[in-house]
């Protein structure tokens, strides 16, 4: 007797024979479970094989390792008992905070400048574009100590500081060089000066980096140039301007130690003064590196804060 299969249609005969075909050929190893089939491909990690390279480095760690165990921790020479002791020194503490002012002024001065050097270099105005360049140009080339040598000298070249007004035998002010600039204000100038060269290329580099489609969709939108800017321009601008100018504050806050040329006084300088009496050099050097290495590390947290927040919806 013979029995009649019902006709089944050609779709579904071919999904049968490719299921069969699957079932046969797949070995059992890689099969899936049902469970993981339908897991996001986010919780999927790829896990790179591991390379024998990779266990010469480990070996190179771990001589590193011992070596800085062996020539620092345990080394008498670097007298930790010293170290310790001065860590929190009045005078090194004290020497500690006018770094901290200095820093936090000259940046603020110096990133204001920045951003007003960085739209006249991108200004349409020939004039503008020409003194922004020749601003960057001249703090490139001369080297910090020198600016700040140059400031704290100035009354030698420019006495007087004053504005004449025209047809008329007066002065609108006149003040002494002397009493503008002292150490203090040198280098808080020099240091401004610096970074305000120097931020105004990363901030022209980060705002040139947005398409400029995208200006002009904010024209044609009836966008002005302030709402352009704020809400459009610069929360793109901001993601790769943070790196580079973050480099830049921490530059800033090692070239304080600069400003000891002009006899003020910040943390090396303070710890410089207190070994030239006790000659306990090397472990008063080490509690400036230490501090340094603290507050460098928090300028770095602060940076990856920022590139955090920045980054997200990216």
């Amino acid at each position: 007797m013979h029995f009649l299969m019902p006709a089944q249609p050609d779709g579904e005969l071919k999904m049968l024979k490719q299921a069969e075909y699957t079932q046969h050929a797949t070995p059992p190893h890689l099969t899936a479970p049902a469970a993981k089939i339908g897991e996001s491909s986010e919780n999927l990690r790829i896990h790179p094989r591991p390379k024998r390279s990779d266990w010469l480095w480990y070996a190179f760690l771990i001589v590193v390792i011992m070596l800085f165990y062996v020539w620092v921790i345990d080394n008498p020479r670097w007298q930790w008992d010293v170290v310790v002791s001065y860590m929190f020194n009045d005078r090194v503490l004290l020497g500690l905070k006018s770094t901290l002012i200095l820093t936090l002024l000259a940046s603020a001065l110096g990133l204001c400048l920045g951003v007003v050097i960085a739209a006249c270099r991108m200004a349409s105005n020939p004039v503008l574009r020409g003194m922004a360049y020749m601003y960057i140009w001249i703090i490139r080339a001369i080297p910090t100590l020198a600016m700040l040598l140059f400031l704290f000298f100035l009354s030698a070249l420019i006495p007087r500081v004053y504005l004449p007004i025209p047809f008329l035998e007066m002065n609108l002010f006149d003040i002494d060089t002397n009493q503008i600039i002292s150490r203090f204000s040198a280098a808080v100038i020099g240091l401004a000066m610096y970074l305000g060269g120097h931020s105004a290329e990363i901030f022209r580099g980060g705002l040139s980096s947005v398409d400029k489609g995208q200006r002009e969709a904010c024209k044609a939108m009836g966008m002005s140039d302030l709402r352009m800017m704020w809400h459009v321009i610069v929360p793109q601008a901001v993601r790769i301007i943070i790196p580079p100018l973050a480099n830049e504050l921490i530059t800033m806050f090692k070239n304080t130690s600069l400003v000891s040329v002009i006899g003020y006084v910040e943390l090396l300088t303070t710890v410089q003064l207190i070994y030239s009496n006790n000659f306990e050099t090397i472990p008063l050097l080490t509690v400036a590196c230490i501090w340094y290495l603290v507050l460098t590390s928090l300028a770095m947290c602060g940076q990856s804060l920022l590139e955090r927040r920045f980054k997200r919806g990216v």
